[in-house]
């Protein structure tokens, strides 16, 4: 068993395609909870954009979602692109990472169904929540084991678990607004993801 561990998950690279194709999955399963007006609800203009209002909050919960993986598959593949190579250990870690992944369709449309319900909105905050430990849990792991590469500069590692520390506080913060309203939780919680998306170059925001 010791030999074992010593070969086994050493491909960084393999552990990247297994988590391409997870997160596309993942991603696209995220879309086919929207689903077009039934045809015999909509009898003029005014109704189809009635409906379409409706889903609304539904079409802001998919937006959430997508930016989320997107997020973090970009935070993920940063890490791996740092590595000399995996070991089972961090294959592993990666795996529950990937399975956090794959909660994110659920989770997305248990909010999408529940808007309002503060329960709905805590469960996927968590969801989020895992995601962002499980990135930190890699990267201490990284340094801890000896696996990243030698010109990796000694700040990489503290501007990642900086950024990693910022971005679950303000998901903490804008989950914590489900206190008040779930809409103002979300809404909170997207400006977040457009910042970390878009990464704006003013002022504080281009320091997290």
């Amino acid at each position: 068993m010791g030999h074992y561990n010593m070969f086994a998950g050493r491909s960084a690279e393999r552990l990247a395609a297994l988590s391409d194709g997870v997160f596309a999955v993942a991603m696209t399963l995220l879309v086919l909870d929207l689903h077009a007006p039934a045809a015999e609800a909509v009898h003029s203009e005014a109704d189809l954009l009635a409906a379409l209002w409706l889903l609304a909050p539904r079409l802001l919960v998919y937006m959430l979602s997508f930016m989320t993986l997107g997020i973090f598959w970009v935070g993920q593949q940063t890490q791996l692109n740092f590595v000399t190579h995996s070991d089972r250990h961090l294959s592993w870690i990666h795996l529950a990472f990937l399975f956090t992944v794959t909660l994110m369709p659920f989770s997305t449309a248990l909010m999408a169904e529940f808007i309002a319900y503060r329960a709905a909105l805590v469960l996927y905050w968590l969801n989020i929540l895992a995601l962002g430990a499980i990135v930190f849990a890699s990267w201490a792991y990284l340094e801890r084991a000896g696996l990243l590469k030698p010109d990796v500069a000694p700040g990489i590692g503290k501007a990642v678990r900086r950024r990693v520390i910022v971005a679950q506080a303000l998901y903490a913060l804008g989950a914590a607004l489900c206190a008040y309203s779930t809409l103002a939780s979300l809404g909170f919680i997207v400006l977040v993801q457009l910042n970390y998306a878009v990464a704006p170059r003013i002022g504080l925001l281009q320091r997290l």
